[in-house]
């Protein structure tokens, strides 16, 4: 089994990972866990992957756009 998590915090998710029943899983080789960082997807120089809401408001939502870009690269 293949568990790819996409997220913008890597470390956060390997290290329970690792220390769980899935971390014994992970060294018996029954699955193959992989973080994918989609910040590394992002088109701007400051690495943004979060805009303002469009209909305005408070708070940030995340683009598509890097989100769509890390999907397709684990695919």
């Amino acid at each position: 089994m293949k568990i790819d998590v996409l997220t913008l915090f890597p470390e956060m998710v390997q290290g329970p990972m690792t220390q769980s029943i899935i971390g014994k899983a992970i060294e018996a080789g029954k699955i193959e866990f992989e973080t994918t960082d989609f910040r590394q997807f992002s088109n701007n120089k400051h690495n943004h992957v979060d805009d303002y809401p469009f209909g305005g408001g408070a708070g940030m939502l995340l683009k598509v756009e890097p989100i769509d870009l890390a999907l397709a690269s684990i695919r």
